[in-house]
């Protein structure tokens, strides 16, 4: 009986451990006509539920949508027939594929582990069925870039992993769980050039950001804050009660930390006016409307009162950041702004610079984020086993 208990706590802490995510990919194109080709491993082919054997070396599918709103499936020249759902499923573990799309032509990409097809409407729906750690491993190279020190990478990894578990169900209405574009997370391969991210992933495996409720931490990050950090109700009205504002000192000499724009004074004057009806014949604002200094991050344009909120400056006039302080100049008004991105959470560049001297993982997010805890799921998911009395064996 303890054998079988055993057998069954080992099986069912397997399942959990490789459950897979679904995520849409090539979601930004309407894509007709896409090969599946060999890259690592072999793949099992199934059209519906008919096995058509393996994509092995030299090896791939064709699947294109058709009129009737079904998939073209063909292995090399050989067509496979017309079927509903296509997958692709990997035979060793830690198998890859590539992609390479055909109408429309895009950059080839490769991912790790399963797929499934479908047709929409109007196109074919990719759906990649990637444990956890993969899926990681992709995101934080597409989002992160190579490089970077490794308690960087630790850092985008836990990021990662609290944003896919907190949003996870954001287009289960369109068939998959998150997409690959960068409203959700960039997704654009599989981890293919920097093997120290993979490090990353493994070595925070299971680690995620809660606030002190024990609910997932928005794990919001911007390239460059330009010295402080913005509070999150200056971007999107609403507070956030593990964030706030405060000097960071580590990204002020990085290569996004300042900038310079010049904007004619005519388009600046008629935006204020038209869309905010600024008071030009006030005494005290109206010789202001090409001044402001911003020495602390702030709100609102001039003043509070005349209710200019900077994000809007920005949105109008594609500012790097709402951190900038102006002047007149001639015809123009000269901006002079510092970072780039909304400001709050993480800053990149600031974060990339504290793993270069050496902080840990723990020191950076707790300086960006001063109010989560962190919390590991896979100790959660060992403990939930409470059904298995370990003590019997």
């Amino acid at each position: 009986m303890r054998i079988v208990l055993l057998f069954l706590f080992l099986f069912l802490w397997q399942s959990i451990s490789a459950q897979q995510l679904r995520i849409g990919v090539l979601r930004r194109y309407s894509v007709q006509k896409i090969l599946f080709a060999y890259d690592k491993g072999s793949y099992s082919i199934y059209g519906d539920s008919i096995h058509f054997g393996s994509i092995l070396p030299n090896e791939f599918v064709e699947i294109s949508f058709n009129s009737s709103g079904n998939l073209n499936l063909k292995k090399g020249a050989t067509s496979l027939g017309e079927f509903k759902k296509v997958f692709l499923i990997q035979n060793n573990h830690n198998s890859s594929i590539a992609l390479n799309t055909k109408s429309p032509v895009l950059k080839l990409r490769k991912y790790k582990d399963d797929f499934e097809i479908t047709a929409t409407a109007e196109n074919l729906r990719i759906v990649n069925l990637v444990d956890m750690d993969n899926y990681l491993a992709g995101v934080v190279e597409s989002e992160g870039g190579g490089k970077k020190e490794l308690a960087y990478y630790e850092v985008q990894a836990i990021m990662s992993r609290t944003y896919a578990r907190k949003y996870k169900s954001k287009h289960l209405e369109e068939g998959f769980e998150l997409c690959d574009d960068v409203h959700c997370q960039a997704y654009h391969s599989m981890m293919r050039f920097t093997p120290k991210i993979d490090t990353a992933v493994q070595a925070t495996s299971g680690v995620i950001m809660v606030d002190k409720a024990g609910k997932y931490a928005d794990a919001y990050f911007h390239a460059n804050c330009g010295g402080q950090s913005c509070l999150p109700e200056y971007v999107w009205n609403n507070s956030v009660p593990y964030l706030s504002t405060f000097k960071d000192t580590f990204c002020i000499y990085t290569k996004q930390a300042t900038w310079t724009k010049k904007i004619p004074k005519g388009e600046w004057r008629n935006f204020l006016v038209s869309e905010y009806n600024y008071p030009v014949d006030d005494a005290v604002f109206g010789p202001q409307i090409y001044e402001f200094n911003q020495k602390d991050r702030l709100a609102f344009y001039v003043s509070p009162a005349l209710g200019i909120p900077l994000r809007d400056i920005r949105m109008k006039f594609r500012l790097k950041s709402t951190y900038f302080s102006c002047h007149s100049e001639g015809d123009f008004v000269v901006i002079n702004g510092r970072g780039f991105g909304h400001g709050v959470g993480l800053c990149q560049e600031g974060a990339m610079k504290m793993a270069k001297y050496n902080y840990t993982y723990e020191q950076i997010i707790l300086f960006y984020f001063p109010g989560i805890y962190f919390e590991n799921i896979n100790s959660d998911v060992f403990f939930n086993q409470a059904a298995v009395d370990l003590s019997e064996f």
